[in-house]
C-alpha cells in the first residue's frame, strides 16, 4: 500500500476552511503542516482539523515538514512570491485564484514553475462542480450538435466582502475575482477566444473595484457566449451558489436552471433531469464545498499519474489573457483580442 501524499498548506483564511475540509475528507493524503502570518489563524485552523504542526513563516514550513506538495490559499499579492518559494524547492503546487494581479505575474510563476521542472495547478473550481461538468459531458455526447450560442450567469446579492475585507480595497475587483471561474467555464464549454468586448460598473460605493460586469467572448469555432455577473442583484429568491447556463446548438440546446433543474432540448423532444443529483460525491450537498473537493481529488489523481492538470498554470494563461482584454475593453469601449503565451 503506497504511503500518503503530505500537503503543506499556507493561508488559514476564510476560504482555506474548504480546502482543509476537502483535504481532510480525502483518502491517501495528510496534512503535513499550516502557515499564516495570523498566529492564530494557523493555530485555530491546526486545532479544527487534527494538524500536529504549524507555522508563521513559509519557509521554514516548507523545510521542517517535508510535504510532497503545496497548497496555496493566500491572497493575490502574495502568489507570485510563494510560488518562486515552492518552486526553489522544487516543490510542486496548487495556487488559488485569482493567479496574480496582472497577466505578466501569472506568466512569471508559470516560467518559473516550468523551469524547476515542478507542476503547478491554479485552482479553478467551478468547471469541477458536478452540474456544470454534466453540461460538458451532453455536450460531448453531440446531444445539441455544433454549439453555437452560450450564456453562463452568476447573478448574486450575497456579501462576499464581510468574510474578506480585503476585497473592499481591490481596485480590479469582480472580473478578476470571479471572472476566471465563469471565463473558465466558457472555455470549458465552447473552446478558446479570439475576440473579447466587456462593460463593467461599481454599484456598491464602499469598495474602489467594479462589481458588475458583462463579457461577450467570440470563441475561434465561431461560436459566441455572453458572460454576465454581479454582486449587487437585489433579485429574489437569489441563487448566492449557482450558476445558471444555457447552451444552444445545432440540434438542440442545453439550460442548467435555478435549483441544478438541466434541461436538455435534442432532436426536437424535452427531456429534465435534476443535476442536484450529482453534488454528492464531496463532504456537503453544496457545489462550493463539492466543487473544492473534486478540485484537490483531480489534482492528486494528476499527481500520482504525473500529467499536468487541467486548470495547469500553463493553460490558466489563455483565461487571464481574457481578463486582461476584458478591461481593456470596458476602458476603450472597443472590442479586444486576447494575446497569451500559452
Amino acid at each position: 500500500m503506497s504511503r500518503n501524499l503530505r500537503v503543506a498548506v499556507i493561508g488559514c483564511g476564510y476560504f482555506a476552511n474548504f480546502h482543509l475540509a476537502a483535504w481532510d475528507a480525502l483518502d491517501g493524503v495528510e496534512i503535513a503542516g499550516l502557515c499564516d502570518l495570523d498566529p492564530a489563524k494557523a493555530q485555530s485552523a491546526a486545532a479544527r482539523f487534527g494538524v500536529k504542526q504549524w507555522w508563521t513563516d513559509a519557509g521554514q514550513m516548507l523545510r521542517e515538514a517535508r510535504p510532497d506538495f503545496v497548497d496555496i490559499i493566500t491572497t493575490m499579492p502574495s502568489h507570485r512570491n510563494l510560488v518562486t518559494l515552492c518552486a526553489n524547492e522544487r516543490l510542486p503546487v496548487i495556487v488559488q485564484k485569482p493567479f496574480g494581479p496582472t497577466y505578466a505575474d501569472c506568466l512569471a510563476m508559470v516560467t518559473t514553475c516550468r523551469a524547476a521542472g515542478v507542476s503547478l495547478m491554479v485552482h479553478e473550481n467551478f468547471r469541477f462542480q458536478q452540474p456544470l461538468r454534466r453540461v460538458r459531458a451532453l455536450l460531448e455526447s453531440g446531444a445539441i450538435g455544433q454549439p453555437l450560442w452560450g450564456r453562463i450567469s452568476f447573478r448574486t446579492g450575497q456579501d462576499v466582502k464581510a468574510p474578506q475585507p480585503y476585497l473592499y480595497a481591490e481596485e480590479r475587483f469582480i472580473i478578476l475575482d470571479l471572472g476566471p471561474h465563469l471565463i473558465d467555464v466558457a472555455r470549458f464549454y465552447l473552446g478558446e477566444v479570439d475576440v473579447v468586448f466587456a462593460r463593467h460598473r461599481k454599484v456598491d460605493p464602499r469598495i474602489r473595484g467594479e462589481d458588475m460586469a458583462s463579457i461577450m467572448l467570440g470563441h475561434a469555432n465561431g461560436a459566441t457566449c455572453m458572460i454576465d455577473f454581479t454582486y449587487e442583484s437585489r433579485k429574489l429568491p437569489d441563487f448566492a451558489s449557482q450558476t445558471l447556463v444555457t447552451i444552444e446548438g445545432e440540434s438542440g440546446a442545453i439550460e442548467l436552471r435555478p435549483g441544478f433543474e438541466l434541461g436538455v432540448t435534442s432532436e426536437g423532444k424535452l427531456t429534465v433531469e435534476d443535476a442536484r443529483a450529482a453534488v454528492k460525491g464531496g463532504l456537503l450537498p453544496h457545489p462550493a464545498q463539492d466543487s473544492v473537493y473534486r478540485t484537490q481529488a483531480h489534482w492528486l489523481d494528476c499527481f500520482r499519474r504525473g500529467v499536468e492538470p487541467e486548470t495547469s498554470g500553463q493553460d490558466s494563461l489563455k483565461t487571464y489573457a481574457i481578463i486582461e482584454a476584458a478591461y481593456v475593453s470596458a476602458a476603450s469601449g472597443r472590442a479586444v483580442k486576447p494575446t497569451s503565451e500559452a
